[in-house]
Parts: C-alpha cells; structure tokens; sequence
C-alpha cells in the first residue's frame, strides 16, 4: 500500500512538472494553440466551400461537422502522441534527462505521470478549440451519442499513449534528428486513418495499413456516434479491441523503452542538445 501512494506521488510530481515546462514556455504553447485553432477552422471552411467549388448542391453542414469531428479528435490523439515523445526532447534541452532516469521512480510511473498531464492537456486544449470553432459555425449536434464519444475517445486515448511511448524511443536513441523521425511517424499516421476523408478513398495497400492504426477506428466511431447517433452497444466491440490493443502496445512499449534507455545510457546518448 505505501508504495502504491508512493507511485502515484511520483506519478503526480511528473504531472506537476510538466505543468510548470507549460507555464514556463507559455508563449510557445500560445503559438501551437493559434496555429491549431487556425488549421481547424482553415479545414472546416473546405467544407463550407465545397458547393461553391463543385457548382452542386451539397450538404455543406454534415461536410463541416465531418472534418471538424477528424481535425479535433487528430489534435487530441496527438497531443497525447506527442507529449509522451517529445518527453525526452524537452529533458535533454533541459538538461535534466540524466537526472530523471536516475530518480527512485519506475520508469512505469514516470511515462504513467506523463500520458496523464498528456491526457488532461489534450482534453482542454480541444474544448478550447472546439468552443472558438462552434462560434463561427452552426454545429447541430443534437442526435449525436456523446457518451459513446467519450467512452470510445477514452479507448483510443489508450492505445495512443502506447504509440507515444513507442514513438519516444526515436529521440532517445537519434538525438540530432529523433524528433524528426516522430514527425514523420505522426505524418504517416495522418494520411492513413481517414482524418480529412473516408478510409475507402485510399489506394488498397493504404487501406491495409490503416486498418492497422487505431485512430482509424477511433475517427470512424466519433463520426459514428456524433454524426449518426450510433448507439453505445454497437460501439463495444470496437472499444474492447481499442483498450486490448493499447494496453498490448503499452507493454510492448514499455519493454523497448526500458531496453533503449539501457542502450543510451551505454552508449553516452543522454547528452544535452541545443
């Protein structure tokens, strides 16, 4: 019992310190707020532009919701994909990498602390968004099923942070072009799972790769159940797969954290950059 308090306070104080690297570099988290507010509204005006563009009539309403529900949920999944990932960028320019790796905590509770502040972060950032969104359009959502929203996001949230962690790997082990390579991994995961347009619209090997992310079934649901109404019931199959597969990827991501940590820590990588 005590050192289940203790974890969790370690957990917490990683939450806390994260917070405090926000406060600190506030005017950067201004700058990717504006810049994200202004890629969701860029996106969601295509789809009140398309009846001008295509000369037809169209339901300009469900293309707006459409790209909306993809452009928020992509923000959210990746925040948290991000925020677990670049954890290692930040401590090495911080200079406290070494420090950390050599505190008393698991390193279990340390990505734990993480994916949480990762989480709550992600969750207040895209109300913000959503809110500042909504203002410009007229979003009709009363037929959607908002509990299934939550209930599978939840899932999805589950089996990113398990992607995350496998994504903090690249920094640790390349620390001149790490974070570049978890770029391009979050660019792949982008045009696969279906965030702007229908899974089906891809070429048929994209197709198979997508089916592999779990932000396509995640994006697929959320525009299920908000668009739709889906019913939660229906739902559950794709919720159980979700939390299975994220907590199989958590351990696998754990396992290959701990083995490249090891390796780094041999091989001088914990250096400071910038």
């Amino acid at each position: 019992m005590n050192r289940l308090i203790r974890e969790m306070r370690g957990a917490y104080a990683f939450v806390e310190r994260n917070f405090n690297l926000i406060k600190r570099y506030w005017g950067w988290e201004l700058v990717w707020l504006i810049y994200s507010l202004v890629n969701s509204l860029a996106v969601t005006y295509i789809g009140a532009g398309m009846e001008r563009i295509s000369g037809q009539a169209l339901d300009t309403e469900y293309l707006i919701t459409y790209l909306l529900v993809g452009t928020l949920i992509w923000q959210y999944l990746s925040v948290i994909f991000y925020a677990i990932s670049e954890m290692i960028a930040w401590e090495r320019w911080e200079g406290t990498i070494e420090y950390t790796f050599m505190a008393p905590v698991s390193r279990a509770t340390h990505l734990v602390g993480t994916t949480l502040f990762a989480i709550g972060y992600g969750i207040i950032r895209t109300l913000i968004i959503l809110a500042i969104v909504a203002s410009f359009f007229h979003l009709d959502l009363g037929g959607a099923n908002l509990s299934g929203a939550v209930l599978l996001l939840l899932a999805g949230s589950v089996s990113f942070v398990g992607l995350g962690i496998l994504a903090a790997v690249l920094p640790l082990l390349y620390p001149e072009r790490g974070a570049q390579m978890t770029n391009a991994a979050a660019a792949i995961l982008l045009l696969i799972s279906g965030v702007y347009y229908p899974v089906e619209t891809l070429p048929g090997w994209l197709q198979t790769i997508a089916s592999a992310s779990p932000a396509t079934y995640v994006i697929e649901g959320m525009r299920a159940c908000l668009l739709h109404g889906e019913p939660t019931v229906t739902l559950l199959p794709t919720v159980f797969i979700l939390i299975g597969v994220g907590i199989g990827v958590i351990l696998i991501g754990l396992f290959v954290f701990r083995y490249v940590e090891a390796y780094a820590k041999r091989a001088g990588r914990l250096k400071r950059s910038g």
